[in-house]
């Protein structure tokens, strides 16, 4: 909407509001939010909105869908919290800096999960019958690994093995063994066990190995949408940056004399 707007020119809330789909209301919680700075008021008090105002709206709206709204939010307090701006702007960099980084270990635990599938036989990725299993020593031996560590990786959730009425013994069926080959694929790979037990529970709900293909391609497409929205809402902010600037240079940096 800004592109539309004159230098100078002035928005009331509900204009502003309706060029983006939102309620006065809305636009006036987002200015008392820090989300937008603050109006300039008309002789009899209303709120008097300008471009920097529509860049500021413009570049929240386009953040949230890559960065969430509470993200989204604190890097505009962040950018609106100076005059200047310079270190404000550097928190706020930093806050989109983890959203990136947070992407970026979505986009790897991804590619753990699909390697880590293409490494198992079939039969394994899919729990089928035809499995090692049996007792814990049987399980061990076949993955090369000491049975302590089976009992560790019960502990931390990634094999959830039932014990043999019997002798009362630990019994792997052919998921139990599907999840330890999975694990051991990724311990392999240097992940950590908190980051195993997200992986396998993907798995288990999945319920197969072609459900969880299909989950991993809307994994990948959710992952992309994301990264396209970053990279939006990047666009977005630097336009309103740059409209700070500008504003700036108009009116004149009282910090600057």
């Amino acid at each position: 909407m800004a592109a539309n707007l004159q230098s100078g020119e002035r928005l009331r809330p509900v204009d502003l509001a309706r060029a983006h789909g939102l309620s006065a209301q809305a636009v006036r919680n987002y200015e008392a939010a820090g989300i937008l700075p603050a109006a300039a008021r008309t002789a009899h008090g209303y709120r008097a909105y300008t471009a920097l105002h529509a860049r500021a709206l413009d570049a929240f709206l386009a953040l949230v869908p890559g960065h969430g709204h509470r993200a989204a939010a604190s890097v505009m307090r962040e950018v609106n919290e100076s005059a200047v701006g310079e270190v404000a702007v550097g928190e706020a960099l930093r806050l989109i800096d983890e959203s990136h980084a947070q992407l970026l270990d979505d986009r790897r635990t991804l590619e753990a999960v699909e390697g880590a599938l293409r490494d198992l036989a079939p039969e394994a990725a899919g729990g089928a019958p035809g499995s090692a299993g049996g007792f814990i020593g049987a399980l061990a031996a076949e993955l090369g690994i000491r049975p302590a560590t089976l009992r560790k990786w019960e502990r931390a959730g990634l094999v959830r093995p039932r014990r043999d009425p019997l002798t009362g013994y630990r019994r792997y069926d052919a998921a139990d063994v599907r999840d330890a080959r999975l694990a051991h694929q990724l311990r392999r790979g240097g992940y950590p066990l908190e980051r195993i037990a997200t992986v396998i529970a993907q798995v288990r709900s999945a319920g197969g190995r072609e459900p969880l293909e299909a989950a991993l391609r809307e994994w990948h497409d959710r992952v992309s949408a994301r990264g396209r929205a970053m990279l939006t809402g990047a666009v977005a902010l630097e336009a309103y940056l740059r409209e700070r600037e500008r504003e700036r240079e108009r009116v004149g940096d009282p910090e600057a004399t």
